[in-house]
């Protein structure tokens, strides 16, 4: 079989991904053969270096190995006396930049973060990148199995968490050595380690239907759709980029990948391998189920309260429910509508209405932004200020913790 012969993912089948692979795609992305069954290995790789460090975590006195982990992310591991040697190769890796990485191109992706900002949070993170990840049913059996998003109640921390980690991750300058956009991704690599070896531990972990957990395949793909959810996501409600911008975007989540501890060759280099991991995790990972439809309605049942609007006042009911649906209507579009039925997304023909009306919109505004002299900078600083406002409100509402300690014990916990 060639590849012009390799059959699409059945969600490339129907409308957005039909479409949006056409319009915005660079041209056929399908793999050959080969490069289809070579993938496949990353579903069983974990972070070595990141799960050396979470094993001296347990091998040490309680709570030491976590406070030299933090003496060397906030200090350089010059700092930690006697340093354990996997601390040392972590930090090793963690500090000698990749030869490919322009600083230039980072600084230019937070701009078009700012710009974007207060479509990606709101819009493109949830509905998109998190509502969308559910479509991959085994990273969802990690989320049930730690009590995260399937539970209502920890569905408005967990998305705080996220988003206060992507404003991290994207602010200028976030991800200098000891900004708290690289430090707070490190300290994801290292939860994510955690969450792997409590896993492993559990007698119930089905590793030939479930892969090994947190796997460099499930990690790869939800990188990709942060980045996607920054480009595609708001491609749909009307704004636009120039190809300087996407590709520092693209440029921005490539060293993300590096810092989270993604292979580098898993790691997508620019737009053409995101879209080409897109068309692997569809065939591969995107394939939902009883787990997928309760994390997304745990999601879509916790918006209003995670901006705060959860009171039992007349005003506050109105606005979570119309905030609710609004971006039910967007997740419905970006996931499609037989996923979007199978996971009892709500749906809303005003409120879909609703969303082609701010992409007309937005596209619009988009042309005197374009020739404005001076237009894009000033979006881009308002997107920003608008987006931490927002935010504020957020962590009021939510208390999120961006330490991660809580998972400090989640492999102990679960091997007893």
């Amino acid at each position: 079989m060639t590849r012009s012969e390799l059959p699409d993912p059945v969600i490339f089948r129907e409308f957005p991904f039909n479409f949006g692979v056409k319009v915005l795609g660079p041209g056929d992305i399908r793999p050959t053969p080969e490069q289809q069954a070579a993938y496949r290995k990353f579903t069983a790789m974990g972070d070595p270096l990141a799960d050396d460090v979470v094993a001296m975590f347990e091998r040490l006195p309680t709570g030491q190995g976590r406070a030299m982990f933090e003496t060397a992310l906030e200090r350089g591991i010059d700092q930690v006396p006697d340093a354990p040697a996997e601390l040392k190769a972590l930090f090793a890796q963690l500090d000698s930049p990749p030869f490919w990485l322009d600083r230039d191109k980072l600084d230019l992706a937070a701009r078009v973060s700012g710009r974007v900002g207060p479509w990606a949070t709101n819009l493109a993170l949830s509905m998109f990148a998190l509502n969308g990840g559910y479509l991959a049913s085994r990273a969802g059996k990690v989320l049930i199995g730690t009590g995260g998003l399937s539970a209502r109640n920890m569905a408005p921390r967990r998305v705080a968490e996220t988003v206060g980690w992507w404003m991290d991750a994207t602010a200028r300058g976030g991800l200098e050595r000891f900004a708290p956009g690289f430090k707070n991704t490190v300290r994801v690599r290292i939860m994510h380690a955690q969450v792997r070896a409590g896993m492993k531990r559990r007698p119930d972990w089905d590793y030939e239907q479930w892969d090994e957990p947190v796997n460099q395949s499930l990690t790869a793909g939800t990188l990709m759709l942060f980045s996607l959810a920054t480009i595609a996501g708001c491609n749909t409600v009307g704004l636009t980029f120039s190809r300087k911008e996407k590709a520092a975007v693209y440029h921005l989540w490539r060293y993300v990948g590096h810092l989270i501890g993604l292979d580098p060759e898993v790691v997508p280099a620019d737009e053409t391998d995101t879209w080409r991991l897109l068309w692997l995790q569809a065939d591969y990972e995107f394939l939902p189920d009883e787990n997928s439809r309760a994390l997304s309605k745990a999601l879509i049942s916790a918006l209003g309260s995670i901006y705060g609007f959860n009171g039992r006042d007349l005003r506050s009911r109105l606005i979570s429910r119309a905030y609710t649906l609004y971006a039910a209507s967007y997740g419905r579009i970006m996931v499609g509508r037989t996923n979007a039925d199978f996971l009892e997304m709500p749906r809303s023909r005003f409120f879909m209405a609703a969303i082609f009306a701010t992409a007309g919109i937005n596209g619009a505004l988009e042309v005197p932004r374009r020739i404005i002299p001076g237009a894009t900078r000033f979006s881009e600083t308002l997107g920003r200020r608008i987006t931490e406002r927002m935010h504020a409100r957020i962590v009021l509402a939510n208390r999120p913790d961006h330490s991660y300690a809580r998972h400090d014990r989640l492999a102990e916990t679960r091997a007893a």
